[in-house]
């Protein structure tokens, strides 16, 4: 399985995808092998994750007409009903990679999105006070995906903060 974070993270909530995978990866272990991967906005050079992967969580923001910090859980197989084709490049981006694949005639991995609607998409390395309120829940809904799929976590002793999170992302 693989959880993958996307987004922009220059954009300020834009990124909470790339946020919410990094700070998984620095906070939680798993009871099963996951890879978890920063995507940011790379869009369809992600092909080999979705052709390699059978199971395929993607964490991201997503614009539907619904109060920001709202949480969706999206089936890849209810994506266009979702109008996320009119989104950022990256939702593009997943809709392309599975029409390539399928294309291909190889099989579709199950990709389900984990979405929250973000209060502000502007030029800012940072997430707005909405989306911060909101992260905890956010994570623990990917959490409770991953257990619904036999995957326990474990929170480690040594943990990250999300403030923590994004100060490190803006040194890159």
């Amino acid at each position: 399985m693989t959880i993958l974070g996307i987004g922009n993270i220059l954009q300020k909530d834009d990124g909470v995808g790339v946020y919410a995978a990094t700070y998984l990866r620095k906070n939680y272990t798993f009871s099963k092998e996951i890879e978890i991967i920063n995507g940011g906005v790379e869009g369809i050079n992600l092909f080999s994750i979705f052709e390699n992967d059978d199971t395929v969580l993607v964490l991201d923001s997503v614009e539907l007409e619904d109060e920001p910090a709202s949480i969706y859980l999206i089936p890849s197989y209810e994506l266009s009903g979702h109008g996320l084709n009119s989104g950022g490049a990256h939702e593009i981006g997943v809709l392309q990679i599975l029409d390539m694949l399928e294309l291909q005639g190889k099989p579709l991995p199950e990709v389900t999105i984990l979405g929250i609607i973000p209060q502000h998409i502007t030029f800012d390395m940072a997430l707005s006070q909405t989306i911060t309120e909101a992260f905890e829940d956010y994570i623990t809904t990917a959490l409770q995906y991953l257990k619904k799929k036999g995957i326990e976590s474990t929170r480690k002793d040594q943990t990250t903060s999300l403030v923590e999170v994004i100060q490190a992302m803006k040194k890159l």
